[in-house]
Order: structure tokens, then sequence, then C-alpha cells
């Protein structure tokens, strides 16, 4: 193996397994957490909790954040903030986890799914002019999708893999048309566009503090937004809509949605170290670039010139006509050897849970979904691990190479 640079010290995994990504629990978690259980401050209400916003609100560039249970509560809330409103269209990048399309039917709208770009597996912002300007009808205030007839209120990129999406003109488009920005950069926590940090380049930014993201609070999310009104709002939505600070006055329908002083101690613990986890995941992905990248039938991710990837998720795509081998096969063929692996996720416009959605062809994602696999990426991931992950996956795809020729 030719490695660049060394990982974490140790021995390997202890039963032979390396997991596809676990969490790195190895800073002031277990402080914070004992002075929330020692004080009683164990709930929604706590001095972590503000400290986890105003330091996620900093990583992104937001003048506010509100912490809620999970990203999937932030989209949700997010869309509301948009205006979001039953029957509406939001575009939707096709190549995502589902939970921002599910969001989108929460408010009772409808996903126009956009099909990824093949260069750096992103949704594709041509796509999204494009439709915007010759399928959708403008009037001056208000745009409609041709087909449908239904409003198109606002665009919903979701940056994945920890790569940023081409927002520019994305950005600039939906300003033509006034349309809401909402980034899902669930997966690009300290990831940078043209220099900036995603999250505040739209109207909104969302995260997600799950136990595979590059910091987690074992569940648990959070928006970000530059605008003090939507801060507000989204502060009264996620605590039940409370209208008095003494009596139980409600004068809309709130949500339980805010995140426990427990959980953000943790995820101030895991900020501390943001900046290590990071580079740790680029190292992780140049020592797999330097190592993979002249295997014949196996791709492997580009960062382009105006990004800055967390490589949050290291993926390859295995093509089977050169390797002799399909990315099914390989994951269960590294299970085989104890190494974990696993597929992207569906196309959500192939999703049966949205299958009542708009038809729409986005080759890039399932040519994407078919090749693509992630291979073992956790921060902590050791060197004699990584080498046999490597290894391992030589072997199995140079033995069908050699059969070939």
């Amino acid at each position: 193996m030719n490695r660049t640079e060394k990982l974490a010290p140790g021995a390997p995994a202890a039963d032979g397994f390396i997991p596809l990504i676990v969490p790195e629990i190895r800073g002031n978690e277990w402080k914070f957490v004992k002075e929330c259980l020692d004080t009683n401050w164990v709930s929604s209400v706590g001095s972590y909790v503000e400290r986890f916003e105003m330091m996620v609100a900093e990583e992104a560039g937001a003048k506010y954040a509100v912490a809620t249970v999970n990203g999937t509560a932030a989209l949700h809330i997010a869309l509301l903030l948009a205006d979001v409103q039953a029957d509406d269209e939001v575009l939707v990048s096709s190549l995502t986890f589902i939970a921002p399309v599910n969001a989108i039917r929460y408010v009772g709208a409808w996903p126009v799914f956009i099909d990824a770009e093949p260069l750096y597996w992103q949704v594709d912002p041509q796509r999204v002019v494009d439709f915007l300007e010759r399928d959708c009808l403008w009037n001056g205030e208000t745009l409609r999708n041709r087909r449908t007839g239904r409003r198109v209120k606002a665009i919903l990129p979701v940056h994945i893999l920890g790569h940023p999406c081409d927002l520019d003109p994305i950005l600039a488009i939906a300003a033509k048309y006034s349309l809401p920005v909402i980034e899902d950069a669930t997966e690009g926590l300290g990831a940078r566009y043209r220099g900036k940090s995603l999250g505040s380049l739209g109207s909104a930014g969302c995260f997600s503090f799950n136990g595979n993201k590059i910091i987690t609070t074992g569940g648990g999310g959070m928006l970000v937004t530059n605008d003090d009104k939507w801060a507000a709002r989204a502060r009264y939505l996620t605590t039940q809509a409370k209208d008095d600070p003494i009596e139980y006055v409600h004068n809309e329908v709130g949500y339980n949605y805010r995140l426990t002083n427990v959980l953000a101690a943790m995820g101030c613990a895991q900020m501390e170290q943001l900046d290590h986890f990071v580079r740790a995941k680029r190292m992780i992905a140049e020592n797999y670039r330097v190592s993979l990248s002249s295997q014949p039938g196996i791709r492997v991710p580009e960062e382009a010139a105006w990004a800055t990837s967390t490589s949050w998720m290291y993926t390859v795509l295995v093509d089977e006509k050169e390797s002799g081998i399909n990315s099914r096969t390989l994951i269960r063929e590294l299970a085989a050897k104890k190494i974990q692996s696993r597929p992207l996720w569906q196309p959500i416009h192939c999703s049966p849970a949205h299958r009542t959605s708009a038809e729409i062809s986005c080759p890039v994602s399932e040519a994407l979904h078919r090749e693509a696999i992630s291979l073992p990426c956790s921060v902590g991931l050791t060197t004699v691990d990584q080498h046999r992950v490597i290894e391992t996956i030589v072997n199995l795809v140079g033995k069908r190479v050699g059969s070939l020729n």
C-alpha cells in the first residue's frame, strides 16, 4: 500500500471486523455529559444547548442556529419557514438519503427530482436552471410547473458525501424567481464552497448529528440562518409554539423538536474536535485515492477546485466491465472478510415511498447508485485497518481483472 501519511495509531479491531463508520468519542464528552447529570440539567433547557448552537452557527458562518432533535426536524421546520404549502413543489436532489424528500411531503408539498452531475456526484445545477427556465411559467410573482400547474416554492439542494454542491448557479436562478434555497448540509459540516462554509449560503441550512456523521450527538440536528425572523420563528415552532411565558397558550400548531441539554453537551465536545476530524477524514480519503486510483475498474471521487470536501463517506465507483465484479458482489465479498461497506441510497425518484411524485429521468443518479460502494472511513480508522481494506479490494478486483485478460 502506498500511504501518504499515517492514520490513527493502534492495533486492528480486536475481532477482525472493520465497521463502515463509527463515532469518535475521545474529547470532553464524558466531562460535559456528567456535568448535565450532576446538575440535573438534562432536558431541553440548559447552557449546553445555547453553547452548541453558537458553535455550529460560527462554523456555518451564520448569525443564528436553532438546535433540533434530528436533521429531519430541521428540514421540516425550514420548509415551513419558507412558506412551502400543500400542493407546492420543491426542487430536490434525487441522489440523497430520503429525509429531505420525506420532509417535503410532511408539509403536503411535492418533490421535483433533479439528477446528479457525473463529475462530483452532486445535484446538477444546470438541470435546476433548465427546469425553472424551460418547464415553468413566471407571471412576475409566482412560478408554476407547466405540466402540473403547481406553484414552485423552493429549492432544496443536498450536499452529499461531504462535498459541496455548485451553488452559485442555483442561488442566481433562485434569486431571479424569489425562491428560498434550503441547504441540506447534513453531510457537509466542515466543508467549504469557494472558501465559504456550508449552511449559510441560502436562506437556511440544516445539519444532522446522527451517529455516523462527522460529529455526533447520538441524534440531533440544527437549523442555521442569517434571517432573524426565520430564527425566531424556528425557535417558536420547535418548542410547541407557546405564546405566553407562563400560561399554556398556543396560537399555532407547534412541534416538540427541541434538542436536550445532555445531547447538546456531547455536541459541544464533538465540535471542539471538528477540525481534527476533518483532517483525519481527508487523510483517509487521500490514502484511498493514492492506493486505488490506478486499480482497473475503480473510480475514486474527485474534488472540485472550488471545493473543500470533508470526505465524510468515502465512496468509489465500480465499473463491472473493467473490473469483472459489480458493486453488490464486492460488498458481499468484503463482508465475508469482515469488512463493512454499503451502496449509495436508492435514488428517491425510484423509491416506492415516493411513487406518486412526478416521474422524471435521472440517469446519472441511477448509474451512481448502481456502481457506488462506500468504504470504511471512521475518523479513528487505523493505518493497519485501512491497509487491510485496500489490499482486500485490490486482491478481489485484481483476480477478476486477471481473468478478463
